[in-house]
């Protein structure tokens, strides 16, 4: 359970939630899982967690949008840097790539860092997000040339 809550702290983190509401968020969501474990379809368990954290941190953020309160982007920390060039090297391409991100649309942004950050496959995404694992290809397509835009420095899109 530790090792699916730390996956899951990481891919709040990188949607956009600061490390301590990931904690709190993670800690409620595995305790609903807890609660719930003999009724989920132990195939499904790690989907329908990420699906529970993902609901808490909308509802979290709407809840502070409404007071006007901002949720930060937290920077990313590499780990198994090799050299203090390298490290430097990887923070800021690190840094570009989540600037480009968050130029994106947020669905696109979410289902770049589900595929790419997360690792997870187009059944589990699709399961995550109660789409087809087919929809999932092409929005995952559309998101990468959105990306790829972005990241070639065309300034003809715009989100």
């Amino acid at each position: 359970m530790i090792q699916r809550g730390n996956v899951i702290k990481r891919y709040l983190i990188r949607i956009g939630a600061c490390p301590p509401d990931a904690e709190e968020i993670v800690q409620d969501t595995l305790m609903q899982g807890i609660a719930h474990v003999e009724a989920i379809d132990p195939a499904k368990f790690m989907s329908w967690l990420f699906k529970v954290a993902t609901n808490k941190y909308y509802d979290l953020y709407r809840k502070e949008a409404r007071r006007g309160i901002t949720i930060p982007i937290e920077t990313v920390s590499l780990k198994d840097e090799h050299s203090p060039e390298d490290a430097y090297l990887r923070q800021e391409k690190s840094l570009e790539v989540r600037a480009l991100l968050n130029q994106i649309p947020h669905k696109y942004k979410q289902l770049l860092i589900l595929k790419y950050e997360m690792g997870l496959s187009y059944e589990e995404i699709g399961s995550l997000m109660n789409v087809k694992s087919e929809r999932i290809k092409t929005e995952l397509y559309r998101a990468r040339n959105v990306f790829k835009k972005l990241y070639e420095g065309d300034s003809k899109y715009e989100p």
